[in-house]
């Protein structure tokens, strides 16, 4: 991956939305995106891709275009345009997902696996994650970072938080403002 490092923990439609930031592209190289994949892989359904293509890469971003446009339109209480919606829907249909019912030994067990062939699957993912953000009441909550310089999005737990990262920007904001006071002096 790049020298730049992705903000990570935010719901990860949000962490999608984060890989395009003023500071570049995260995910320039199918290598990058399968990177980015590996951080979120405890929070996604199924396997880091052992392949990942140009098309997939393309696949992602597109996911992230729309999911962007349409997290900002939700989260001022306005309407999603159709064709972002859309595009999130069509994504998800590539590469459905379905919970496999499956005998252990002892009890039922659900497994949720994607159908489809396995480029589709990554964009597919993220498409679903942006929808579950989208339909979720709490998108009324997302805000942008307060910090001069930073337009990423978070969902604020609390109605004090102000950055996006109290160790990038938080901490970087508050040492301008000392900087400031004790510079008048």
């Amino acid at each position: 991956m790049s020298d730049l490092v992705p903000l990570t923990g935010e719901p990860v439609a949000l962490d999608l939305v984060h890989t395009r930031s003023t500071a570049g592209d995260l995910p320039a190289t199918p290598q990058d995106l399968r990177a980015w994949w590996a951080l979120q892989a405890d929070r996604l359904t199924g396997e880091v891709p052992l392949e990942v293509t140009a098309a997939d890469l393309a696949a992602v971003h597109a996911v992230r275009e729309h999911a962007g446009r349409a997290l900002d339109h939700a989260r001022r209480g306005d309407e999603p345009q159709a064709a972002d919606l859309a595009a999130l829907n069509q994504a998800q249909r590539a590469a459905p997902a379905i919970n496999e019912l499956v005998w252990d030994g002892s009890a039922v067990a659900v497994t949720r696996r994607r159908d489809g062939s396995p480029g589709p699957r990554p964009a597919a993912c993220l498409a679903e994650a942006a929808a579950e953000l989208l339909a979720d009441p709490a998108v009324t909550k997302i805000r942008e970072c307060e910090a001069d310089d930073c337009g990423m999005l978070f969902l604020a737990a609390h109605p004090r938080r102000r950055w996006c990262s109290a160790t990038r920007c938080g901490n970087r904001m508050r040492v301008a403002r000392h900087y400031q006071r004790h510079k008048a002096r």
